[in-house]
C-alpha cells in the first residue's frame, strides 16, 4: 500500500502538470497566448469576447454529454458519491473526459477553477489503479483518496492541505491507516510538481504583520462577511443549475448558451475569465478601487454560477479565492477608513478573506486554514485566518447546514455524512421488502362477510380489487372499528367498495426505500399496497422497513469493523 500510495501520488502531481499543459496550450490557441491576461483581452475586439465562450462551451457540453457525464461540474462531488455508495469505483474515462473538457472550458474564459478537476482527475487514476490491483472495498477508498490529495497537494504546492482536503472533505475520515497513506501520496505529488513548476507561491502575497490585536475585530467581521458571501455563492450556483436543468434543450447548447452569458459579463469585467489569479493577485496588492472590487464580486459570481449551472467543467476553489479576496479588501478599506492608524493594507485583508470564503463553502476550516498559511509561510497570518475561518464556517453552517460540496448530492437525494452515505435504504427497493400476498377482498363484499374475514385476521389493511386484481380501495383496521356502533342497521346496505379509501396512496416495486419513508411515517403509517400497471402485487408494512433498516446498519457496522482490520 506504501509504494502504490506513492505511485498514485506521482501520477497525480504529472496528471496535475499535463492539465496545467492542456490550459497553456488551449489558451495560446484561441486567444494567442499561454495566459489569459487582462491586457490581452483588452486588446481583443468585443465579439471575440463573446464568441470563444460560446463556441467553447459548445464543446465542452459535447464531450460531458457524449464521453463521460462525470465531467459535469467541479468535481468534488462526485468523487464523494463514487466513495460513500461504489466503494470509490469510478470510470478510468473520466481522467481523459475531466482533463480534456475542464481545460478547454477554463482556456475558453469559463469562470472556474483547475483545483476541482484536478481532485477528480487524481481521484479517478486511484481508482483506476485500485481497480486494476483489485484491492477491496476499504483500501479502494483509501486509494481514491490518495488521488485526491495528490491532485490538491500539486496544484497549490501545499502537501499539508493536500492531506487534511482529502481526509477533512473527501473521505471524512482521520484513522491513522488511511491518513498515512494519504499524506505519503500528497508529499509525492508535490515533489513532482515542484521538481517541474518550482517551489513557488500560488499567489503574489505581500508580506504580513499584525500590528494591533484589535484588528482581530476587524477579522471577525470579515468572517461573518465571508460566509455570506459563501452561502449566496451556494444559493447563486444552485438556482443556476435549476434553470438549466428546467431547460429541455441539448447539453451542447445549454453550455453554449451559458458561455454567450460569460461573455457578456467579460465585456464589462473582463477578469471573471478563466481562474482569475491576475485578478486575484491585484487585490492583494490592494490595487482596485472599492467600486471594481463590487463589480468584480457580483460579476464572479454570476459568471461562475452559469458557467456550472449550464453544465460547464471546472472547479469552485479558484472563484472561491477570488471572492474571498475581493471581499477582503472591501474589508480592508473599510477597516483603513475606520482605524487608518492601526489596520492592515488591504491586500492583508485579501489574503485572509480567501482563507475565509474557501472555509465558508466548504465548511473545512483546516484544509482553508492550511492552504493559505502554506501559500504564504507567514506564521503571523495564523491568529487573524483562524478567526476569520472558523467565524466563517460557523456563520455559513448555521445558514446553509449543506456544504457547496454536500448540496449538490443531496439534491440528487444522496446524504453524506463523514464520508459515509447516511441514506442506508436508499439502494434497497421495494420488491425487496414488500409481502407479495396481501389480504385480498371483492369490491360486492357484504359488510356482514367484510366483519367477519376482519376478526378472524391478524392482518392491518385489505385491499379491495376487481377479477382482474385493479386496486379499487383499501380498508383498514379504522375504518372498519367505525362501522362496528351500526353494524346491524348497515349489514344489508354497505359492501367493501363503500368502506374501502379510494386516497391511500400507492407505491412501485422498483422505487428505492429510503425516497417512501416518508409515506410510511405520515397518516398512511400502517401499510401501502405496491401496484405495477394498476394492478396489486404486494404490501409494504412499517415493521418489515424498520427489520431491514436494522439489517443495513448492522451490514454497514460490519463492512467498518473488517475495513479496520
Amino acid at each position: 500500500m506504501v509504494l502504490i500510495a506513492l505511485l498514485i501520488g506521482v501520477l497525480g502531481g504529472y496528471g496535475a502538470i499535463v492539465f496545467r499543459v492542456l490550459i497553456s496550450e488551449f489558451q495560446r490557441l484561441v486567444w494567442d497566448s499561454n495566459h489569459l491576461l487582462l491586457a490581452d483581452i483588452r486588446a481583443l475586439e468585443w465579439y471575440w469576447i463573446l464568441i470563444i465562450p460560446t463556441v467553447g462551451g459548445v464543446f465542452v457540453g459535447a464531450i460531458v454529454h457524449y464521453f463521460a457525464a462525470e465531467a459535469k461540474g467541479h468535481g468534488v462531488p462526485e468523487v464523494m458519491e463514487a466513495i460513500a455508495l461504489r466503494e470509490g469505483r469510478i470510470r478510468p474515462r473520466v481522467v481523459i473526459g475531466k482533463a480534456v473538457a475542464s481545460s478547454l472550458c477554463i482556456a475558453t474564459g469559463g469562470s472556474v477553477g483547475r483545483e476541482g478537476p484536478i481532485v477528480q482527475i487524481g481521484a479517478a487514476l486511484g481508482s483506476t489503479i485500485g481497480q486494476w490491483l483489485k484491492v477491496g472495498p476499504g483500501r479502494l477508498r483509501t486509494l481514491t483518496g490518495c488521488g485526491a490529495a495528490a491532485g490538491i497537494a500539486a496544484t497549490f504546492n501545499a502537501p499539508v492541505a493536500g492531506a487534511l482536503f482529502a481526509v477533512e472533505v473527501v473521505l471524512g475520515d482521520f484513522g491513522v491507516p488511511k491518513f498515512s497513506m494519504i499524506v505519503l501520496a500528497s508529499v509525492a505529488a508535490t515533489v513532482v510538481s515542484r521538481s517541474y513548476l518550482g517551489n513557488f507561491p500560488t499567489f503574489d502575497t505581500p508580506p504580513y504583520t499584525l500590528s494591533h490585536p484589535g484588528e482581530l475585530i476587524f477579522y471577525a467581521v470579515l468572517g461573518a462577511v465571508a460566509a455570506l458571501v459563501g452561502v449566496a455563492f451556494i444559493r447563486v450556483l444552485c438556482f443556476a443549475e435549476d434553470r438549466f436543468d428546467e431547460n429541455s434543450a441539448p447539453l451542447p447548447i445549454k453550455t453554449a448558451i451559458g458561455g454567450t452569458a460569460i461573455g457578456v459579463i467579460a465585456l464589462a469585467f473582463p477578469g471573471v475569465l478563466g481562474v482569475g489569479h491576475e485578478s486575484v493577485n491585484n487585490a492583494l496588492q490592494g490595487t482596485p478601487a472599492v467600486p471594481l472590487l463590487l463589480g468584480l464580486l457580483v460579476a464572479k459570481l454570476l459568471a461562475t454560477s452559469i458557467t456550472l449551472g449550464s453544465g460547464g467543467s471546472g472547479g469552485i476553489f479558484a472563484p472561491s479565492l477570488f471572492l474571498g479576496g475581493t471581499a477582503g479588501a472591501l474589508v480592508g478599506n473599510l477597516a483603513q477608513v475606520l482605524a487608518p492608524e492601526t489596520a492592515a493594507p488591504p491586500g492583508a485583508y485579501a489574503l485572509v478573506g480567501m482563507g475565509a470564503v474557501v472555509a465558508a463553502t466548504t465548511h473545512a476550516p483546516i484544509t482553508a486554514i492550511l492552504i493559505i498559511f502554506e501559500m504564504t509561510n507567514e506564521y503571523e497570518i495564523i491568529l487573524p485566518l483562524m478567526t476569520s475561518c472558523i467565524i466563517a464556517t460557523l456563520v455559513s453552517s448555521s445558514l446553509h447546514p449543506e456544504s457547496i460540496y454536500t448540496v449538490k448530492l443531496v439534491r440528487r437525494g444522496v446524504n453524506i455524512r463523514a464520508g459515509q452515505n447516511i441514506d442506508v435504504l436508499r439502494n434497497v427497493k421495494v420488491r425487496e421488502v414488500m409481502r407479495p400476498d396481501p389480504v385480498t377482498v371483492s369490491p360486492n363484499m357484504s359488510l356482514p362477510a367484510l366483519l367477519n374475514l376482519v376478526s378472524n385476521s391478524s392482518e392491518r389493511c385489505f385491499y379491495v380489487v376487481d377479477d382482474d386484481r385493479h386496486l379499487r380501495g383499501v380498508i383498514s383496521m379504522l375504518e372498519v372499528q367505525a362501522l362496528l356502533p351500526g353494524a346491524e342497521v348497515l349489514r344489508d346496505l354497505v359492501l367493501a367498495s363503500d368502506v374501502a379509501s379510494t386516497t391511500w396512496p400507492s407505491l412501485t416495486a422498483d422505487e428505492m426505500l429510503d425516497r417512501v419513508v416518508a409515506e410510511l411515517d405520515g397518516d398512511y403509517g400502517l401499510e401501502i399496497p405496491v401496484v405495477e400497471d394498476g394492478v396489486l402485487i404486494g404490501a409494504l408494512r412499517t415493521d418489515d422497513v424498520l427489520t431491514r433498516y436494522k439489517q443495513e446498519v448492522l451490514k454497514r457496522e460490519m463492512a467498518v469493523s473488517l475495513d479496520h482490520h
